[in-house]
């Protein structure tokens, strides 16, 4: 999957000129906390929600609503706008995005081709798109995990009894167990009960150790 299938393309920007009170209403109404700042169809900054909270004055400051709006008005986003971006491309993979927001510590990446902001991808589009489906959240179903399941011959010992059984596999994948740090193999099955009993019980009389999870 590559950053062009979950960038969002419809992407909320201001001049650099826009004062900061006026970026704070914008990013409001568009329920966004990240707003990119383009000048003349060209990227030139970033403001984020934090950085808008950080200038406000403090509940402690006795100012009235007139000289505070005054105050506002007087900064522009580019006083206080992200100027070393990080940046992406559409055709860079998902993984190599997020690797990148990761090292960089940032939470959006803002999507550029040929110069020209086409997209941003955020943090909630890494969560909602890719990890969601991967984890199957919101499916139906239960999690079993099975402990020392490492090789491929384990694997195929697993899907065979899986497949002998009218249940849909969802997700399977490999993750950390949280105290030994050996991956355990994680299966989401959409199951009755009662078929995810058997299935548990066909696993641990092949001396796996099975538990179910939940989701």
């Amino acid at each position: 999957m590559f950053v062009r299938d979950i960038m969002t393309t419809k992407v909320v920007t201001v001049p650099s000129n826009t004062p900061v009170a006026e970026a704070g209403e914008v990013m409001r109404a568009n329920k966004i906390e990240r707003l990119p700042i383009v000048d003349e169809g060209k990227l030139v900054g970033i403001v984020t929600k934090d950085k808008l909270l950080q200038i406000s004055p403090s509940p402690g400051v006795s100012l009235s609503i007139i000289e505070l709006t005054y105050l506002l008005s007087k900064v522009k986003v580019s006083d206080i706008m992200e100027k070393s971006l990080v940046t992406a491309v559409p055709d860079m993979t998902v993984e190599k995005a997020v690797a990148l927001a990761q090292e960089k510590k940032v939470g959006a990446l803002p999507v550029m081709d040929g110069g020209k902001l086409v997209g941003i991808v955020t943090t909630n589009d890494f969560f909602y798109r890719i990890l969601n489906p991967l984890l199957g959240i919101g499916e139906p179903g239960a999690r079993i995990k099975v402990h020392g399941c490492t090789g491929v011959s384990d694997v195929l010992k697993v899907y065979e009894i899986i497949s002998k059984h009218d249940v849909k596999l969802i997700t399977m994948g490999y993750l950390p167990h949280p105290e030994h740090g050996i991956r355990d193999l994680t299966i989401h099955l959409d199951a009755a009960d009662s078929e995810i009993s058997k299935i548990v019980d066909e696993l641990t009389q092949l001396d796996f150790l099975v538990e179910v999870r939940d989701r």
